[in-house]
């Protein structure tokens, strides 16, 4: 499921997926949840697709990210997340191979020669490094492509636990603030409209909850982002905290520290987040199946890849763009 568009290798197992996949998510909690519990969680769940939960495919995200939690979890790396890059830094170092940091790249041209390039960029850095050497067709096309949200952030260091009134939500490392599918669904909707909207659906995680090697002892982190129009310059903190305090009545009096990051803050600080756009484009039907084009990790010049969260099967911490975009590089290379 984590692919490109294909034959797939289990045609009976893909449709079973892949028929429900295709609904929009308020579809699907009206056919198959019959509790507000349920078609709550399922809300939560697929407005990871940062689009309104009466679009098509937004079922998808609902399925794949609910069935990788009840397979193998939505673990923590402890630690820290950059100990994944670490990890595959390691993995990079001991087959032989050298990591050059520090130097910005403004054009291909400044790269040495090689076989392959393969470019962990979207549509909009790859016009700025190749220019004129792509096809004006191809270019164009990755000029169409059309990025989504944004995402407003703010890290809190905290003096203690986040006082859940839900103890379950005391042991969860993740927790989806939204209230009802009805609450959820409006906010999402809102910002597909270029609102902001006053109750934000807030995607919250307690990583300490996990791991408490992230804080010195008896405190705790946490870190939540709410959608907002793609570009927004509005400030949601107050928004957010008000909705972290609506299930966590005193949350805010256990906040030491605060850091934001509004969509441009995001964008200066990795400009793959285009107008703070952390899925590497607009998950439409079309940008979900040719992403940015038809062509996915191939482009027209040859030895030229992309392997960015704007290639299948889009933006996740899954590893699967670069797997994908590898497989396509050994491929040409093998010819």
């Amino acid at each position: 499921m984590l692919g490109p568009l294909r034959v797939p290798s289990h045609p009976l197992l893909f449709a079973r997926f892949a028929v429900p996949a295709a609904l929009p998510a308020s579809v699907l909690g009206r056919a198959a949840f019959t509790t507000r519990q349920a078609r709550a969680l399922l809300a939560g769940i697929a407005a990871h697709a940062a689009r309104p939960l009466e679009k098509p495919l937004t079922s998808a995200y609902f399925l794949l990210l609910a069935g990788a939690g009840h397979a193998v979890g939505w673990p923590f790396a402890r630690g820290g997340a950059g100990r994944l890059a670490d990890a595959l830094a390691g993995c990079f170092l001991a087959a032989g191979g050298t990591i050059q940091n520090g130097t910005p790249i403004a054009s291909l041209q400044e790269l040495p020669d090689a076989r392959a390039v393969v470019c962990d960029v979207t549509p909009a850095q790859l016009l700025r490094l190749a220019g004129a050497a792509l096809p004006s067709r191809y270019r164009r096309a990755l000029g169409r492509y059309r990025y989504g949200p944004g995402a407003f952030k703010v890290d809190w260091a905290l003096e203690g636990p986040i006082p859940w009134r839900a103890d379950a939500c005391r042991a969860a490392g993740t927790v989806h603030l939204g209230g009802s599918f009805e609450e959820i669904a409006a906010a999402e909707h809102e910002v597909a409209l270029g609102r902001h909207p006053d109750r934000p659906f807030v995607l919250l995680a307690q990583p300490t909850i996990c791991d408490p090697t992230r804080a010195p002892e008896g405190r705790h982190t946490a870190w939540a982002y709410c959608h907002v129009p793609n570009g927004s310059s509005v400030d949601m903190l107050e928004r957010i905290e008000r909705q972290v305090d609506r299930f966590a009545p005193g949350f805010r009096d256990r906040i030491l520290a605060r850091h934001v990051m509004d969509p441009a803050a995001l964008e200066a600080f990795n400009p793959n987040l285009v107008g703070g756009d952390v899925g590497g484009g607009l998950a439409t039907v079309r940008q979900t199946f040719a992403r940015p084009t038809l062509r996915q990790y191939v482009t027209p010049v040859g030895g030229l890849f992309l392997c960015s969260a704007s290639t299948p099967p889009g933006g996740g911490v899954h590893g699967m763009c670069g797997f994908h975009a590898a497989q396509a590089v050994l491929r040409r290379l093998d010819h």
